[in-house]
């Protein structure tokens, strides 16, 4: 019989930064124990460090509320970022005119499964 492999996942959307900085924190953590990912979040000095934060204990929760799996055993098996919404803002410049800045959005998606025994 196929053993399943259970997974738990957590996303944050709509999240206020540019995916391509959050990116950056997504591909440190990724592949990592759930306890090791925590740590490097924790002194990762960049902004999104802290969103990815919370979506990794999102993630945790989920894994040991929802399918009883063990924390010690816990690894990022999944981490990415997705481009969300743009919301649009005009500066105004020279004689009249106007630049329209870029305020991007990320999609922040963590998931999390057990170790595989073998």
């Amino acid at each position: 019989m196929a053993e399943t492999v259970t997974a738990a996942k957590a996303t944050a959307r709509m999240v206020r930064i540019a995916p391509r900085k959050a990116r950056l924190v997504v591909d440190t953590i990724r592949g990592k124990s759930a306890a090791e990912a925590i740590s490097i979040l924790r002194f990762t000095n960049r902004g999104a460090a802290e969103a990815v934060e919370k979506v990794l204990m999102s993630a945790i929760a989920n894994a040991e509320h929802n399918y009883d799996m063990d924390i010690e055993e816990l690894i990022v098996s999944e981490a990415y970022v997705n481009e969300g919404a743009t919301l649009k803002r005009f500066r105004p410049r020279a004689k009249g005119a106007a630049s329209r800045i870029n305020k991007r959005t990320s999609h922040i998606t963590v998931v999390v499964s057990e170790k595989k025994e073998g």
